[in-house]
């Protein structure tokens, strides 16, 4: 059985997000003097994707933008961090029209079918093995992240507006039922 977040793009992006995340700080961090920073790495991308699942999962619309807007900040600081090590470490944070974007985009969708597949092909390898490139294509992920929350808030907004919040509904079922009942 498929939960509720489980299909929403999102969260499919959250989950390549937190792996690549977790491989880079294993990979790149591991010997990073200042671990604090390795720590607040881990905990804003599993923060991000936890928050979209408890987000859904309320029934209550205005915790639902609530915990949404959370994720995006969580990503947010996490994008803040790609870009620091990249000037930390001298190198380039790409513009976004730079061509070799195009080369390392893709969907959450294929990540993952990567992830499934015996061995990882030999572009996502090459990707993981530049740091440069790395942070590059999670500035990139990061940035579609945070523009799909943006919009997933927005809507949730827009529905709240238009049939209002959970309490707000209860409480006109229970003053329908007082009204009927006398």
């Amino acid at each position: 059985m498929s939960l509720p977040y489980e299909n929403l793009i999102v969260y499919k992006q959250a989950v390549v997000i937190f792996d690549l995340n977790d491989y880079f700080c294993k990979t790149y961090l591991k010997d990073y003097a200042e671990k604090r920073t390795v720590e607040q790495m881990q905990q804003a991308s599993r923060s991000g994707k936890q928050n979209i699942v408890e987000g859904i999962s309320e029934i209550s619309t205005d915790m639902q933008v609530r915990l949404i807007a959370v994720s995006k900040a969580s990503y947010f600081e996490l994008l803040e961090d790609y870009k620091d090590y990249l000037s930390r470490n001298k190198l380039k944070v790409w513009e976004k029209n730079d061509r070799r974007l195009s080369a390392i985009r893709f969907s959450a969708d294929t990540y993952q079918a990567y992830l499934t597949s015996k061995t990882l092909p030999i572009l996502i390898k090459k990707l993981l093995a530049q740091p440069e490139t790395f942070c590059n294509l999670m500035i990139t992920l990061l940035n579609q992240e945070t523009y799909m929350l943006g919009k997933l808030v927005k809507t949730l907004e827009s529905q709240f507006i238009k049939t209002g919040g959970y309490r707000e509904n209860l409480t006109k079922k229970r003053l329908d039922f007082r009204r009927k009942k006398e």
